[in-house]
């Protein structure tokens, strides 16, 4: 029903950037909130930043004044700039959306295929 497509992940050094993009398709009535989440080898899925659809945003202390997670409406679009990257971001980053699929539902979940970023030099 909802289809999230990631690109913009790769290898880049320390103290690189790179921006991610989330595109959401399918059939749904309204996409409440979008974020990225990543997962490092060995830890658990955590919440790197978010965005709801009147353009509040919340993120994880570690990524606080590096990362800006921002929100094409028009175009279902999340995107995250990742700036001055430090070997601890290297993860797989997912997509998240929070999706009304109609007005007699409640909000799901969905997730990205995910894409790695990887910070080495």
């Amino acid at each position: 029903q909802v289809q999230l497509v990631e690109s913009g992940g790769g290898l880049v050094q320390p103290g690189g950037s790179l921006r991610l993009s989330c595109a959401a398709s399918g059939r749904f009535f309204s996409i409440n909130a979008m974020g990225w989440y990543r997962q490092a080898p060995g830890k658990e899925r955590e919440l790197v930043a978010a965005i709801i659809s009147r353009g509040s945003t919340n993120y994880a202390d570690t990524v606080k004044g590096r990362f800006t997670i921002s929100r094409d409406n028009a175009k279902n679009t999340v995107y995250l700039q990742m700036n001055s990257l430090k070997p601890e971001d290297t993860a797989v980053y997912y997509c998240n959306a929070k999706v009304l699929l109609s007005t007699m539902s409640s909000t799901s979940d969905y997730w990205g295929q995910g894409t790695q970023v990887t910070v080495s030099s």
